[in-house]
């Protein structure tokens, strides 16, 4: 095999229009049928993220990459000027378990940040645990940290190279000094304590020596641990053989009386869940159905009452409803409507001091309302202007309750909430090196090519003539009911400051408008996303933003997709396009580790004949055009993304080179120990520098950096 690499490489891709020669990956005849069409794929041995040709396929793409990036002379004139504004301490909303107050905190360009506690609100700060200590390049991270309700022990989640896989741990507070308990192969969990264990959710081992990238993420298990034990002693509380691709997860009130299963399938295509509850402290205790069966409706559980469990769901009503849901008999048909339908969307409730805290989002903006228990209206949380707040929240006995507001110029502040009173305060304001006046931020709405109406956000710097020259990058994402909201971000701030326009477009397929705005931009409505972001390009040109020549698309994950989706369409729309992480291969996407879970808003290439035309239609992959002239494209991926599995980006980039017409770079930057996202602060930063670096330099332009 070892002679064999070299081979892959003897022949490069010459075109006498090509700035650049790429490494060519070998092409292996493969076709499957779907449903009498006929789909090659001949780089699927790319696949194989352990073979030592797909290694040496990424080591030779990598050297083309970065060796063209070392030639753009300010690269490392961004990397200095988003350090410097990244380098300020960032502080989490602090949470309390019993007399003490937990927060996280970064002292600047620290790769994790640091967990602490103090008691109190003014007592002393201690450590609890230092993540940058649990590695030599700072790539582990602490997913999860859950105290016991009595405060003696806390379950510590660790995730190494940014792999969704995490490790469980169990530390003893009063000593800092972990257990020898360790448990593996968890994913999608939480931890649910129960007196002196807790409640969580894994896979089975998978065989040894196998990829993370290649395990299947088959019968999600709920399990009950022991403080003090061993993994393999373990209680297995809940499976489902019959539905390997089910999710299931668990939850304890606060009073640790009663225990939530919560159970999807979006493997099959359903948005929604079962809901099942379990009393504790029964002398039979097992499961009880508020909802029996998965469909496309949500319910979760917000918090129990003496009476009643306080359950939020779609059922009936696309913008949500909270609902009050009778202990003795917990069927989901007798539920009452407590706070009903409104024209905003409902994303989020909780409770708080005996208080229940709702967050609306009226156009991209949050605000959020205070009920009692009973769902009597109380008052309004007042934000200090348009931008993200809300997830309010804490014990039942808290005097005082803790949120961060944010938006594009406004810092994350930490605000403390009297619950007595209702009012707020600062308690906490950033230290960044940023001023808010030099900037200016608009919300505005277009016109999709539908007729239908798309918010979107616009920052630049004041004073920047908009002339129909500036560099502008325009951001989406459209799917899996998520919101694009207004939030600070210091890596952007030498973007603007360079020169550039920045826009921030809230496609269909997010949950920005409930329910419906999610509905239709998914499945078979796909193509409305889009529409829209194309839409989005044509007004910023229009209005004299920014000009073909000037503009760069970016996308992450789903937005990846969007992104090559839109080039394939459109490859006169913009100069630069960014997909990052990208899921670029809709017809095999379900095939690759926990890809199954979104066939709910994608639909399946084998489900019937019909989903495969609408996936095969718009696939990235599937959708190259050949001797296109594309725009300059730099993907981004890593070798730990077990979410989408890096093949995606692999396949896609080795089919654009092969076809590739223009003068424009077709690049693929593949990150090495890193996930979904960045897994530490420095290769964050190294990653926004090359793509700031990358538009300018491909657009023809000097960054006004100092």
């Amino acid at each position: 095999m070892k002679l064999l690499i070299p081979l892959i490489f003897l022949f490069l891709i010459m075109n006498t229009n090509a700035q650049l020669v790429y490494p060519v990956a070998k092409k292996v005849p493969q076709t499957d049928d779907y449903f009498g069409t006929k789909v090659t794929d001949p780089y699927r041995w790319l696949e194989d993220d352990k073979s030592d040709e797909t290694k040496a396929w990424v080591a030779a793409e990598n050297n083309v990459t970065f060796s063209y990036l070392d030639k753009i002379p300010y690269r490392n004139k961004f990397k200095t000027a988003i350090e410097k504004v990244f380098n300020y301490p960032k502080y989490s909303a602090p949470f309390r378990n019993n007399e003490w107050y937990y927060f996280y905190k970064n002292d600047g360009l620290q790769n994790q940040s640091v967990l602490y506690r103090q008691k109190g609100l003014n007592g002393k700060t201690e450590l609890v645990i230092d993540p940058n200590l649990l590695s030599k390049d700072g790539t582990t991270r602490m997913t999860t940290f859950v105290p016991s309700k009595n405060g003696k022990y806390a379950v510590i989640g660790l995730s190494e190279g940014g792999s969704d896989w995490q490790t469980y741990k169990v530390r003893d507070m009063a000593s800092g000094k972990d257990l020898a308990d360790k448990l593996d192969w968890v994913k999608i969990s939480g931890a649910a304590w129960k007196d002196d264990g807790f409640y969580y959710s894994r896979y089975p081992a998978p065989a040894q020596g196998q990829s993370a990238l290649s395990i299947k993420n088959e019968n999600h298990q709920v399990w009950f641990h022991k403080v003090n034990s061993l993994q393999e002693n373990d209680v297995l509380l809940y499976e489902d053989k019959n539905n390997l691709q089910r999710f299931h997860t668990a939850a304890t009130s606060e009073d640790e009386r009663f225990l939530y299963l919560t159970i999807s399938d979006r493997g099959k295509g359903f948005d929604g869940n079962a809901l099942y509850v379990m009393d504790l402290i029964a002398a039979d205790k097992k499961f009880v159905p508020i909802v029996k069966d998965v469909s496309n409706d949500e319910y979760n559980i917000v918090e129990n009452t003496a009476d009643h469990f306080l359950i939020m769901t779609n059922q009936n009503a696309p913008n949500k409803k909270i609902v009050a849901v009778s202990i003795k008999n917990p069927d989901i048909k007798n539920a009452v409507t407590l706070i009903g339908e409104q024209k905003e969307p409902l994303q989020n409730a909780a409770t708080g001091g005996g208080k229940l805290f709702v967050d609306y989002l009226k156009d991209v903006s949050t605000k959020t309302f205070v009920y009692n228990l009973k769902g009597k209206l109380l008052s309004e949380v007042k934000y200090p202007a348009l931008g993200n707040g809300g997830n309010i929240g804490g014990y039942k006995d808290d005097k005082t309750l803790f949120y961060v507001f944010t938006s594009f110029t406004v810092p994350p502040t930490i605000y403390k909430y009297d619950v007595a009173t209702g009012k707020s305060e600062i308690f906490r304001a950033p230290e960044v090196n940023f001023a808010p006046a030099k900037y200016d931020t608009k919300q505005i709405f277009y016109t999709s090519k539908d007729g239908t109406k798309i918010p979107m956000f616009i920052v630049a710097k004041k004073g920047v003539k908009m002339d129909g020259n500036n560099v502008t990058l325009l951001y989406g994402y459209g799917g899996f009911n998520i919101n694009l909201e207004a939030g600070f971000s210091a890596t952007l701030i030498p973007f603007l400051d360079a020169g550039g326009v920045y826009a921030q477009a809230n496609l269909r397929g997010g949950g920005e408008y409930g329910e419906a705005w999610h509905q239709a931009g998914m499945l078979f409505n796909k193509q409305n996303v889009f529409d829209d972001f194309i839409s989005a390009g044509e007004y910023l040109i229009k209005e004299k933003y920014t000009n073909a020549g000037k503009l760069a698309l970016r996308g992450g994950s789903n937005g990846g997709l969007l992104v090559g989706a839109v080039i394939n369409q459109r490859p006169d729309l913009a100069r630069v396009a960014i997909p990052q992480v990208g899921v670029m291969d809709m017809l095999r996407f379900h095939k690759f580790t926990i890809g199954w879970n979104w066939i709910a808003d994608y639909g399946s290439s084998e489900s019937n004949e019909k989903s495969f035309k609408n996936l095969y239609a718009f696939s990235p992959l599937h959708n190259v055009k050949q001797q296109a002239n594309y725009p300059s494209v730099m993907v981004t991926t890593a070798d730990h993304d077990d979410r989408v599995v890096p093949a995606h980006s692999f396949k896609y980039i080795a089919t654009m080179q092969e076809n590739n017409a223009g003068k424009n770079p077709l690049l693929i930057r593949i990150d090495t120990n890193s996930g979904h996202g960045a897994s530490n602060t420095k290769k964050n930063i190294e990653s926004i520098a090359d793509i700031y670096s990358f538009i300018f330099y491909e657009m023809g332009v000097v960054p006004g950096l100092p």
